[in-house]
């Protein structure tokens, strides 16, 4: 799915960052502004396996692996698969998605939200589920960016049963597209970072509270 320099250009003007408090009816907008787009980037599909040993110049890519252990590894994962399908670890990490009842499938647009000052700022980053794994011991999806979003590329959540327990994967390949964020250079990245970090201590609360 790729996408002209012309339309990639013009998708930066429909960055959604939005003031002051945010309502649903503001929110569906940018839902339907989003969902008759294609992605912004062109390496679709490119987190499915997680390696990601080829991909295009200019992005990031990230790999972050957290194990749980769990006396019964089938519940522990389980209660991951939940969390994922639910978007429990989304809202969990403050990053909740429009529509929150959104079903995680393939073809799914959703808007990620995501406040960098309370109650004044808001991003509102809009994405496609590109696929979902849905495997015995290996559950969870990836999604990509759509013109609106700040930064073009895909993230992938995946919790895959091990041995002793389970493991949460999250694999990032991105860039920064809106001027401000590449303005930002290690402070997006940090940004980037600090996401990853709220994404795996949710999924650890979400399991642990689930085992109860």
């Amino acid at each position: 799915m790729h996408r002209s320099t012309e339309a990639t250009r013009s998708s930066v003007g429909r960055v959604a960052f939005l003031l002051g408090p945010i309502s649903d009816g503001r929110l569906a907008a940018v839902l339907r502004d989003a969902s008759g787009r294609e992605p912004s980037y062109a390496a679709v599909g490119a987190t499915r396996t997680g390696d990601m040993r080829e991909v295009p110049g200019g992005f990031h890519v990230d790999h972050l692996r957290m194990d749980v252990a769990a006396a019964d590894p089938a519940g522990a994962f389980a209660a991951g698969v939940r969390a994922l399908r639910g978007w429990e670890v989304h809202r969990g990490a403050g990053a909740p998605v429009f529509p929150a009842a959104a079903a995680l499938a393939e073809g799914e647009t959703v808007v990620v939200t995501l406040r960098l000052l309370p109650s004044l700022v808001t991003v509102a980053a809009p994405c496609r589920v590109v696929y979902v794994t849905d495997e015995p011991d290996r559950f969870g999806f990836g999604y990509g960016t759509l013109p609106g979003h700040p930064e073009a590329g895909e993230e992938a959540f995946h919790v895959v049963r091990t041995g002793e327990g389970i493991r949460f994967e999250i694999d990032v390949l991105w860039k920064p597209v809106h001027p401000l964020v590449r303005l930002g250079g290690p402070v997006s990245r940090r940004v980037q970072a600090t996401m990853t970090r709220r994404y795996l201590a949710a999924f650890r609360r979400a399991v642990t509270t689930a085992a109860g």
